[in-house]
């Protein structure tokens, strides 16, 4: 199914990493948001458990490896190009742990950083992204 001009939504999962007191982000290499910072995370596959596939996309776009500990948020992301609908994502981000790995930014990212709290206005999140993130850090301090 296209991602462009899709008949129907389509599932993302993303993974929030805060590892010693530093945030994950990538770079996007793609569409929608090319060039920008962002949550890691991708395309759920059919047949894939919501959790395996925030385990699958950290992997292959940063080489981490991590476990979803818990759901942070459920949104749409829907963007327009005139009336008809370019991009329609329904996106589950989690909470995640690292396990191992080393980061290395692969599949489709440009570039993976680790990023203090107080930093994270110099990336240009989204405001979403970035309340998610925040939410992420003030869950670690429990």
């Amino acid at each position: 199914m296209s991602r462009e001009y899709p008949k129907q939504p389509l599932v993302g999962v993303g993974g929030v990493l805060i590892h010693r007191g530093r945030a994950l982000l990538i770079r996007r290499g793609h569409e929608p948001l090319k060039g920008e910072w962002s949550i890691p995370g991708g395309m759920l596959e059919l047949g894939e458990e919501l959790t395996a596939g925030v385990k699958r996309e950290l992997k292959e776009e940063t080489g981490l490896d991590v476990e979803p500990l818990e759901c942070l948020l459920v949104f749409d992301r829907i963007m327009h190009e005139g009336e008809r609908v370019r991009y329609h994502y329904v996106i589950v981000d989690y909470l995640c742990r690292y396990k191992g790995g080393r980061l290395r930014p692969a599949s489709d990212v440009t570039d993976a950083r680790w990023v203090r709290r107080q930093d994270l206005p110099q990336y240009g999140l989204t405001e979403l992204a970035t309340k998610v993130i925040l939410k992420a850090f003030d869950m670690k301090k429990r």
